[in-house]
């Protein structure tokens, strides 16, 4: 009876480290995964980067730059052959809206301007990418 009462006991005893096990790893698969919300963000807070930057090459350069999306991309138009800003989207699907371009210099005043970014099958609300003109591009969010 007693080999019965121990093997009972080690039994339960591996079901619960089991169960503890399922559970952790299932929590870590989770916070692995990347959502659609999150993702739009990322893409929104690099491209508010890169039009600063190009902003900023724009006016040390002395001359115009243009963003316009692209149905792959977006291109940086009017920079210097040594700027090498990227032109793909991380995430396949981001869409940008509307398809007309941003003038980013050289003057230190822009117009007041905003893109739109929505990522293809996705539920995620979309995101706005803006400035007034004078204060950096930012992401906001659409009500």
């Amino acid at each position: 009876i007693s080999a019965c009462l121990v093997g009972s006991e080690m039994c339960i005893r591996d079901r619960v480290v089991i169960s503890i096990m399922a559970i952790a790893a299932a929590g870590v698969s989770l916070s692995l995964r990347d959502s659609g919300q999150a993702q739009l963000e990322r893409e929104a807070e690099r491209l508010a980067a890169l039009l600063e930057s190009a902003r900023a090459q724009a006016r040390a350069n002395g001359v115009p730059v243009r963003w316009r999306p692209m149905p792959q991309g977006f291109r940086f138009e009017g920079l210097p052959a040594s700027a090498q800003l990227p032109s793909q989207w991380l995430q396949p699907g981001v869409q940008a809206q509307p398809a007309t371009p941003l003038v980013l210099g050289p003057e230190p005043l822009i117009p007041p301007q905003s893109v739109t970014l929505t990522l293809r099958d996705s539920t995620s609300p979309p995101l706005r990418v803006a400035t007034d003109g004078l204060r950096p591009f930012a992401v906001q969010s659409l009500p």
